[in-house]
């Protein structure tokens, strides 16, 4: 390993690298850069060298990169975009553009937000597409880090308390956040269930057959850590990925399962649902919007936080039907 020198160090190595990493694949990152493939792994050569590391591994038809590159890539691709952004600072005029935002959500968080987000962007960015990708875990970190979402939102407790530990740590933090309101989940049974005609005890809930919704199709969630708290369990008999899903299904059957309380009031299947408060103490639900912070500077993204901003103060009320 050579000692590094940042003052002859070749800049145009760190894009190649970061190309490498945002592709996992030496072709299209050499399309994308508009250099050969021979010069992609020429120059990568180079960075090993100076570096001391293989950064990314042949693995199938692509590359897989080290721990010593996913390190590494963040502080590389935000140096990177601050450095465009310093010498090429661009404007976005969102009556005439043409670009295609990606949001990670779930959906219940979409059937709230998306409604009065789309009436923004049809009111003042007609040629702005908007693309809903589902949100299959509570750390889209990694989705951020790959540009495959533009933004995240949801409910991301362990991330935001991540975030907070490292910037009083004086660690690099990548990702920022905002509040955009908060929810309260609630226990859902079809209108006719004999347990809503009763008040919801801890024991009538634990005795009851559960739905649970799995982002990551793991039979276990945050009310079963509540309830392990308690020395308490349910039963879990169905585990499905989508909040509609399960709507649908508790409508038809004598499962329960937990639903956002504002979803409850947008789904279509509201008038054959009711609603119960949990018979546990559960933390606040925030929703918030995750980002990179390379983006901080980006005027079209800069625009998008703000709409989206403007979207959640505008989401309906929570529907209020407990019988």
């Amino acid at each position: 390993m050579q000692p590094l020198n940042f003052r002859t160090l070749d800049l145009n190595l760190l894009r190649v690298f970061d190309e490498v990493m945002a592709e996992r694949n030496l072709t299209r990152a050499a399309e994308k850069l508009a250099i050969t493939q021979p010069a992609v792994s020429n120059a990568l050569r180079r960075l090993r060298e100076v570096l001391g590391d293989e950064l990314v591994t042949r693995r199938g038809h692509g590359v897989e990169p080290t721990p010593r590159a996913l390190a590494l890539w963040p502080a590389v691709r935000h140096a990177l975009a601050q450095l465009q952004e310093t010498l090429s600072p661009g404007r976005f005029d969102p009556a005439s553009a043409q670009t295609t935002f990606v949001l990670a959500m779930a959906d219940a968080t979409g059937a709230t937000l998306i409604p009065p987000l789309i009436e923004i962007v049809e009111r003042e960015a007609p040629g702005v597409s908007l693309r809903v990708v589902p949100l299959t875990t509570r750390d889209p970190r990694r989705l951020l880090d790959d540009e495959s979402a533009d933004m995240a939102v949801g409910y991301f407790p362990a991330v935001l308390a991540d975030l907070t530990a490292r910037a009083q740590s004086d660690n690099v933090v990548a990702h920022e956040s905002t509040r955009l309101y908060d929810g309260q989940y609630v226990c859902v049974m079809r209108a006719d269930h004999p347990l809503a005609a009763v008040p919801m005890t801890l024991e009538l809930y634990c005795a009851a057959r559960h739905l649970l919704v799995s982002f990551s199709g793991k039979p276990f969630g945050f009310i079963d850590g509540a309830l392990a708290a308690l020395g308490r369990e349910r039963r879990i008999v169905l585990t499905v990925n989508q909040f509609f899903t399960a709507g649908r299904v508790v409508a038809t059957t004598d499962l329960l399962t937990v639903l956002p309380r504002h979803f409850v009031g947008v789904a279509s299947v509201r008038d054959e649902l009711v609603w119960r408060p949990l018979p546990m103490t559960l933390p606040p639900v925030h929703v918030d919007a995750l980002w990179h912070r390379r983006r901080n500077h980006d005027p079209a993204h800069r625009w998008l936080r703000e709409a989206i901003a403007r979207a959640a103060r505008n989401t309906p009320a929570p529907i209020h039907r407990q019988d």
